[in-house]
C-alpha cells in the first residue's frame, strides 16, 4: 500500500513539474531544481526574520531594564 502510495504522488507530482517545464520550453531537471532550491529560501527567510526579531527583543530587554527605585535601597 505505501509503495502505491508513494508512485501515485511521485508520478502526478513529477508530471506537474514535466508540464510547467514543456510549457516553459525548458528542462525539467531545472524547474525541479528551481523550486527545492525556492522552498529552501523561503524557510530560510522565514527564519532569519525569527532570528532578528528575537536579537531586537533581547535588546530592548537590556535597555529597558526595571531599575530599582533609590527608596529602596
Amino acid at each position: 500500500m505505501i509503495q502505491n502510495t508513494r508512485h501515485y504522488f511521485e508520478k502526478n507530482g513529477y508530471e506537474v513539474c514535466a508540464r510547467f517545464a514543456e510549457k516553459l520550453g525548458i528542462r525539467v531537471s531545472r524547474v525541479r531544481f528551481f523550486f527545492v532550491y525556492m522552498s529552501f529560501f523561503t524557510l530560510g527567510i522565514w527564519f532569519s526574520i525569527y532570528l532578528t526579531l528575537a536579537f531586537l527583543l533581547k535588546i530592548k530587554d537590556m535597555i529597558y531594564t526595571k531599575r530599582s527605585s533609590v527608596f529602596d535601597l
